[in-house]
C-alpha cells in the first residue's frame, strides 16, 4: 500500500471487555447506549462498511453484504485511557498500569511543583469534572493566580488556568515543570486546560496540550519512520507520543477540523501513515455524557469520511478503531469506560464483507500497518492485512 489512514475516533467504544468489572464498566456500551439514549444514528457510510457487523453492536442493522472489512479488539494492557490505547496499537502495550491518584497527588508532589513553577498554591487537587471545576474555582483562581490542579481516574494531573488572566505560556510552562517532577512517579501525561470567558460563561479552548511520558519502547511510528515513510500525526497524536515517531505533525481544532486536515493531506502526501485522533467524541461529548451531541458528531464524521474517501487512490488503506470507551449514559462518574473497539477498513483492495473478529490486543491494528507499509511487522500484534485480501 501507498498509504494508510488511521482514524481514531476518540472513546467510541463498542460493548464492556470481559474484566470490565475491575474498572467498574459492566455492562458499558458507548455505541449502543449512545444512539438509544439520543433517538437514533444516521451514519450510512459506516453502515454499509459493516458498523452494525460487529460482534456485539445491536443498535445500527447489519448490511447482508459489508462493503468494508469489520472486527472489534480487545485491549491488553491494564488500563482504558487515551495513552495506553493508543501505545498498545502502535506495538507498546503496557505490562503495569499507569498510577492514579484520584484522592489528590501528595505534598511530595504538588510542594515542588508551588515552588518551581512559583505559583502562590493549587486549588483542588482531587479528581473532578474539568467544565465543572473550572465553574466552581474559575473567579478565585483569576483573583489569586492559583492554577486548578485535578485528576480522575486516568492517570493525569490536569492544570487549568485562564488564558488571558494567568496566560496560555505561562500555563504551558507549568505544565513541563510538573511533567519533570512527575516522570520518576510514572504518570501518564500532564494536560493543560485553557479556558476563556467570564463568570457563568467560561469554556475551554482547543489550546489543550497533552505533555506525555515516552513510550518504554519502539513503537511501530518509529520504525516507520527509520524506514523513511512518512508519518503524519492530526490532532493530539502528538502530544500523546511526545512528539516521537513522526515527520510531521498537524495540529488541530476539534473533528471537522481534523478530516479537513485529513483530506488536504490526502490530496498531497504521497506516501506513508496519516494518524488522526478525532477527540471531540471524547472531550466534548463521552465526559460530558452528551449522547445526542455524540450522535450529531459521529453523523458529521460519516460525511467527513465521504469526503476523504473521494480523494483516496487504488493504494490506499482507510482503517478507523477507537483508543477506550466513554459511555455517555454511564452518569455516575465522567471517566472512560474499559470496552472493546471498534475496525473498519475500507479501500479498493479491501476484500467487502471480511470478518477479521476479536483481536486479541489493539496491537493487530498497528502490526497492520506496518505490514501494509513496511512489510515486516514487529509484534507484538498479528496483522491481519492478509484477511483483508491485500497480500
Amino acid at each position: 500500500m501507498k498509504r494508510v489512514f488511521l482514524l481514531v475516533l476518540d472513546s467510541l467504544g463498542v460493548g464492556a471487555m470481559p474484566d470490565a468489572d475491575r474498572f467498574g464498566d459492566v455492562g458499558a456500551h458507548t455505541l449502543d447506549h449512545l444512539v438509544a439514549a439520543a433517538g437514533g444514528l444516521d451514519v450510512p457510510r459506516l453502515a454499509e462498511l459493516g458498523l452494525g457487523a460487529i460482534e456485539g453492536v445491536h443498535s445500527i442493522p447489519a448490511p447482508s453484504r459489508p462493503k468494508g472489512a469489520f472486527g472489534r479488539a480487545r485491549e491488553s494492557s491494564p488500563g482504558k485511557d487515551t495513552s495506553t490505547g493508543h501505545w498498545e496499537m502502535m506495538g507498546c502495550p503496557l505490562e503495569r498500569a499507569f498510577p492514579v491518584f484520584a484522592g489528590g497527588f501528595p505534598p511530595e508532589i504538588i510542594d515542588p511543583f508551588v515552588a518551581r513553577a512559583k505559583v502562590p498554591g493549587v486549588l483542588w487537587n482531587k479528581a473532578a469534572s474539568g467544565t465543572e471545576i473550572i465553574e466552581r474555582f474559575a473567579a478565585e483562581h483569576i483573583a489569586t493566580r492559583k492554577p486548578i490542579v485535578y485528576t480522575s481516574a486516568d492517570s493525569v494531573f490536569q492544570i487549568a488556568a485562564h488564558e488571558t488572566h494567568f496566560g496560555l505560556e505561562r500555563l504551558y510552562e507549568c505544565c513541563r515543570i510538573a511533567r519533570d517532577i512527575l516522570d520518576p512517579y510514572g504518570v501518564g501525561r500532564v494536560i493543560a486546560r485553557p479556558f476563556v470567558g467570564e463568570p457563568g460563561s467560561y469554556r475551554r479552548t482547543y489550546n489543550r496540550r497533552d505533555y506525555s511520558m515516552l513510550p518504554p519502547r519502539d513503537t511501530v511510528l518509529d520504525r516507520l519512520k527509520a524506514r523513511g515513510i512518512p508519518v503524519v500525526g492530526v490532532g493530539k497524536i502528538e502530544d500523546i507520543f511526545a512528539g516521537r515517531g513522526l515527520t510531521e505533525s498537524v495540529h488541530t481544532e476539534g473533528n471537522l477540523d481534523g478530516m479537513r486536515a485529513t483530506s488536504d493531506l490526502a490530496s498531497k502526501l504521497e506516501r506513508g501513515l496519516v494518524f488522526v485522533n478525532l477527540v471531540d467524541f471524547d472531550m466534548l461529548y463521552g465526559h460530558r455524557r452528551d449522547s445526542r451531541g455524540y450522535r450529531r458528531a459521529l453523523e458529521q464524521f460519516d460525511v467527513g469520511l465521504r469526503e476523504l474517501e473521494s480523494r483516496l487512490g487504488a493504494e490506499d488503506l482507510v482503517l478507523m478503531t477507537a483508543d477506550h470507551g466513554n459511555d455517555p449514559t454511564k452518569h455516575e462518574t465522567t471517566d472512560h469506560t474499559r470496552e472493546y473497539v471498534p475496525i473498519l477498513a475500507a479501500g479498493a483492495r479491501v476484500r467487502a464483507g471480511t470478518d477479521v473478529g476479536t483481536r486479541q490486543s489493539f496491537a493487530d491494528i498497528g502490526a497492520t500497518v506496518e505490514e501494509a507499509l513496511a512489510h515486516v511487522p514487529a509484534g507484538p500484534g498479528r496483522s491481519f492485512l492478509g484477511e483483508l485480501g491485500i497480500a
